[in-house]
This record gives C-alpha cells, sequence and structure tokens, in this order.
C-alpha cells in the first residue's frame, strides 16, 4: 500500500508563488518581485534586533545579511541557514 499526502495550500496560491527577484537595498531592507508581477518592500531589521538566538542574531552583520541567493524561488542565506515562509514576504510581514 501506498500513501501519498500533498500539503499543497491550492485555495492560497502561495504553493505556486516564487520570488522571481530580490534587490537588497539598505538597512536590512530588500525589495521583492514574485511572479505573480506583486513587489514589496520588507524590513528584516525588526526581526533581526529583537531575537535573541546568535544564529539569526549573526545577521545584523549587514555584509552577512546582505549575501543572500535566490534558491528554488525564495531568499535564501548560507545553504538554508536563515529563510522566511513565502506567505510572510508576501504580505510584508515577518514576526520574530
Amino acid at each position: 500500500m501506498r500513501i501519498i499526502v500533498d500539503y499543497k495550500d491550492s485555495d492560497s496560491g502561495f504553493n505556486q508563488l516564487k520570488i522571481d527577484s530580490a534587490k537588497y537595498l539598505s538597512d536590512y531592507a530588500i525589495r521583492i518581485r514574485f511572479s505573480d508581477g506583486k513587489e514589496k518592500l520588507v524590513d528584516f531589521k525588526p526581526f533581526l534586533s529583537k531575537s535573541l538566538h546568535p544564529s539569526i542574531k549573526k545577521y545584523l552583520d549587514e555584509n552577512k545579511f546582505s549575501n543572500f541567493s535566490l534558491t528554488d524561488g525564495n531568499l535564501n542565506w548560507n545553504d538554508y541557514d536563515l529563510i522566511f515562509p513565502i506567505s510572510d514576504l508576501y504580505n510584508g510581514q515577518i514576526g520574530a
């Protein structure tokens, strides 16, 4: 017997949404363009500042923070050391 579980949320559309481009501006802000054409300016500074975890706090080093890549349609820091849900980025709200 084979059991297949599909966790995609077809109602939200987030399973198909990807980041097409992202540009670091300054002060921990990234302008993100999504596959549906929407653009969002996301401020990561409050999240990074509030975090108590050292593996997140280290990204308050602006050189480390600005060194992200686009991997599988999402922002990725240091081989998945730091990554955020697409839906949070799309809504422009990331939380600690």
